[in-house]
């Protein structure tokens, strides 16, 4: 574990000693030591050894005078990150001397109920502060945030922020709330929060983390390039590159979104890694969630030097959603350029543009596009405006744009997205462009992608795939793993779909997870790969246009006719066809013409399945584009709250409606928001699919279910719906016991008070809720609950107790309560205080006088009893000789009658 040689070693392997103590002192592991090692010509290395308990580490090292020199130089970098650390020399002879480290006080942890080794860098947060752990409220939590957690506990880059106790709801305090991050602070306790204890949530709001175990890292290595190093075992360590390719280094890339691997080098390309080397035969799909899953020798088992350690050279693109109230399918959308987080101006922001991140994110498909900073003012750059995507781009840096940075924006126009959060992708062993549309199905549920079982598996379940990846239209649906067999989880079982929906999760199945299959049955499909598209006029009336070679062109009316248009009616979705319109109907299109001297029969079940010329070869002009005018089926509306859940009285919520025409239109529709059983109703003209409803200052009126309509024409649709259910939350009142004649004196164990004398608890708050009920809550010894009741007095209420006895031990706690129109609503309980009664505090009194008393009284005791034994036995002893000299009288009497 020792670093070999000079300064640059020894530079290296300090920043993962000083971020492994930090980390073991966070768990509570009391010892870490650096052993010795030996070289050549017996020079011994820079050897240490921590003693660390809690906030506190002994370092004692050994170095020579190079090695010294780079080490002061790398405390003091590490120590101007570390403003609340103080460092002293203690102690030097010759090349020995100590260092002390006194920690910041708030050090950090992550709480899994997975143990294992993969689930080291995931958990709910918790902190260290005044001898306690704590946990972290999710207001406000966001990516940011989970960025500095990942960072201080030496892992590698943020993935997720979960929130609502996503690992498990903690115990005991709540230590931060409302933590704001900019994500480049070195610590949690550096970020804006409301102080230490101040809050206004339960365990079910504790915030978690998602990092990486992965890095990059090496000579000019960046944020998207670099020597791939992971995380085991509790040490960073290498990967060796053979076998190394770009199948190996998607998978880097993509878990720590670099989008899209550019170049897999070999051969120490970023410089020479140090200590272990924990992969060797590396074999990826490319499919791969994690490294780690990919095949290869196992951990630590190779045949490799730090000469051959692999690296990457990523893309770079990496987006992110974050924002208030975000979460991982939803949130303002920033991207990374330029080693610096930008945002995207919503200006012509639509949901092409929202379905373009949605898909690049793995988060299903766009339910909505919310504009002016919908999820918060972001900061930094403004890096992309005037957006316009088709919706089949690859990446948003992919679609039309002003250019990187130059936009005419503030942060109050910052756009975001609402994606689906489920997830699809097609997975084919043929990794070519032209088969992107085809391969085995699978869905992401519970953070994790399992396939679908092929029982029932028809053109229809296919049809909805397609559709939902822009594939076009289904030609087939393949049965018996034809794409080869998946692994992990089968997810859906018994899918039965109508064709119409917008996502295969919508159809009927057996439920997540229920299956009586193997993979050996894994479904897939097959689609055309070419989407299909109206322009120019409503839903399901409009030009016809087709997306081919990355991009959308029209088609020539030569020969175009009611079959031609019934397909394409057919493939969107849009009922049948009630004319087909030529001579550019619905206004010339531009760009490309695809398809000419189409001839359909009217059974096809894509326009590209009808004969025609080729795909380009045409002899006409704008003035020919085809169109087609269809019946009309509106999709049904999706309904989106945020927050998500139980909403705080007298703050505010946002609805969002929306919906995803199978044709890709902006529809000049209106939704209408209402509560199921109450008065309110509001409406809005949309021209982007989607409306955004906001409740100001909720109250309990306001509770209650919601739904969106929508109408276009004289058809309507209505969502499902969501539930407003208004809730107050309490703050945690404070607890205090106070004796007005001196009888009260703290201890580790809670308080002392003397027998005899008298004590009043204080329950007090600052709750903008006034006028509730304080209620003392006690538990003796034997587990008996009693609860003292008080109306609140100017924030506060004492609870007296004259005269202390020994019934008054036992745990004390203190809750509020108010009385709404809507119910009664309880606080947290504050900490619990532990009272003890005692004769006296006095020392002399309490081990030299009542000790020598209770010897009196037991030495008076026993003479007590010695001198009432003695007495029983002296008149025993009587009692004996008065019979004796009654049985001599009556001898004698005998003897006289005898003789007379």
């Amino acid at each position: 574990m020792t670093p070999r040689g000079g300064p640059g070693k020894l530079r290296n392997h300090w920043e993962d000693v000083v971020h492994t103590v930090v980390r073991q002192v966070s768990r509570d592991i009391p010892v870490y030591e650096l052993r010795p090692e030996k070289a050549k010509g017996d020079q011994e290395y820079c050897i240490a050894i921590f003693f660390c308990h809690v906030t506190i580490c002994l370092l004692k090292l050994k170095c020579d005078h190079e090695q010294e020199k780079e080490l002061w130089r790398q405390v003091r970098k590490w120590n101007k990150l570390r403003k609340r650390m103080t460092m002293m020399k203690k102690k030097r002879r010759n090349t020995q001397f100590n260092l002390l480290f006194l920690l910041s006080d708030a050090q950090i942890r992550l709480v899994n109920p997975d143990k294992s080794e993969s689930a080291r860098c995931s958990g709910r947060v918790e902190i260290y502060h005044k001898n306690r752990w704590g946990t972290v409220c999710d207001d406000g939590w966001d990516i940011n945030n989970a960025e500095v957690v990942c960072r201080q506990l030496g892992c590698g880059p943020a993935l997720e922020a979960p929130q609502s106790a996503h690992f498990g709801e903690g115990t005991g305090q709540i230590w931060l709330d409302q933590v704001s991050c900019k994500g480049s602070e070195s610590s949690l306790t550096e970020c804006q929060h409301r102080g230490f204890g101040s809050h206004d949530c339960e365990h079910y709001e504790d915030a978690g983390v998602v990092c990486s175990e992965i890095r990059l890292a090496g000579h000019q290595s960046g944020l998207c390039s670099g020597r791939v190093e992971i995380y085991h075992n509790n040490r960073w360590g290498t990967v060796c590159d053979h076998d190394w390719d770009l199948n190996d280094a998607e998978v880097v890339c993509r878990e720590l979104n670099c989008g899209k691997a550019l170049s897999a080098p070999r051969s120490s390309h970023f410089g020479e890694g140090t200590g272990q080397i924990w992969l060797g035969d590396v074999s990826c799909s490319g499919s791969e969630s994690s490294l780690t899953k990919c095949r290869h020798k196992g951990f630590g088992t190779h045949d490799c030097t730090h000469q051959k350690d692999a690296g990457v050279i990523c893309s770079g693109e990496s987006i992110k959603l974050t924002g208030s109230w975000s979460t991982r399918c939803s949130g303002r959308v920033e991207i990374y350029h330029q080693k610096s987080w930008g945002t995207v101006c919503d200006d012509g922001w639509d949901l092409n543009d929202a379905e373009v991140v949605c898909r690049r994110l793995d988060c299903g498909t766009a339910l909505a596009a919310p504009k002016k900073a919908h999820f918060g003012d972001g900061s930094g750059p403004i890096w992309l405006d005037d957006v316009s995507c088709s919706g089949n781009e690859r990446s948003i840096i992919q679609c039309q744009h002003r250019r990187f940075g130059k936009n005419s924006c503030k942060h109050n126009k910052d756009a975001g997205v609402i994606c689906s959060g489920d997830p699809i992708r097609l997975v084919n062993p043929d990794k070519s462009e032209s088969a992107r549309c085809s391969g085995r199905v699978e869905i992401n549920h519970s953070n994790s992608w399992g396939t679908v079982c092929d029982d029932s598996w028809d053109l229809n379940d296919a049809q909805v795939v397609c559709r939902e990846l822009n594939c076009g239209t289904a030609l087939n649906a393949t049965k018996s793993a034809h794409f080869g067999e998946g692994r992990g989880q089968i997810w859906l079982d018994d899918v039965s779909c109508s064709g119409s929906e917008r996502s295969l999760t919508e159809c009927q199945h057996r439920g997540f997870g229920t299956h009586d299959c193997t993979h050996s049955k894994d479904a897939g499909v097959v689609c055309s790969g070419v989407p299909v598209r109206l322009s120019g006029s409503t839903l399901c009336s409009g030009r016809v246009e087709i997306f081919y070679n990355n991009t959308w062109g029209t088609i020539c009316d030569d020969n175009w006719d009611m079959n031609d248009a019934e397909v394409v009616c057919r493939e969107l979705g849009c009922g049948t066809a009630q004319s087909a319109a030529v001579s550019a109907r619905f206004g010339e299109g531009s760009g490309s013409i695809w398809l000419d001297d189409v001839d359909c029969s009217g059974s096809e079940r894509s326009l590209t399945e009808c004969q025609h010329r080729g795909f380009g070869t045409h002899d006409c002009t704008h003035s020919q584009d085809a169109g087609v005018v269809c019946s009309v089926i509106l999709p049904k509306p999706r309904i989106f709250m945020t927050p998500a859940g139980k909403v705080e009285r007298r703050s505010d919520v946002s609805i969002t409606c929306s919906i995803s025409p199978q044709s890709q239109q902006l529809l000049q529709g209106e939704f209408t928001l209402k509560q199921i059983s109450g008065s309110f109703s509001q409406t809005k003209l949309s021209t982007t699919n989607s409306a955004t409803f906001k409740i100001l200052q909720v109250d309990f009126d306001k509770d209650g279910l919601y739904q969106c309509e929508y109408s276009h024409g004289s058809s309507i649709s209505t969502s499902d719906s969501v539930n407003v259910s208004v809730t107050v939350s309490l703050q945690q009142p404070s607890i205090s016991v106070t004796s007005s004649n001196g009888g009260l004196t703290e201890v580790p164990e809670g308080r002392e008070i003397m027998k005899g004398y008298s004590f009043i608890f204080t329950c007090s708050n600052n709750d903008r809720y006034s006028g509730g009920v304080f209620n003392l809550i006690y538990y003796d010894s034997n587990i008996k609950h009693i609860k003292h009741n008080k109306t609140s007095d100017s924030s506060s209420a004492s609870f007296s107790f004259p005269v202390a006895d020994f019934e008054h031990e036992g745990s004390y706690s203190c809750v509020y309560e108010i009385t709404l129109t809507a119910g009664t609503f309880t606080s947290p309980k504050t900490e619990w205080i532990y009272v003890s009664v005692i004769y006296s505090r006095t020392p002399i009194l309490r081990y030299v006088f009542l000790p020598l008393i209770l010897l009196l009284e037991n030495i008076a005791l026993h003479f007590y009893y010695k001198v009432i034994k003695k007495q029983k036995s002296d008149k025993k002893e009587n009692d004996e000789m008065d019979v004796s000299r009654d049985e001599e009288v009556e001898a004698e009497e005998e003897a006289v009658q005898e003789i007379e």
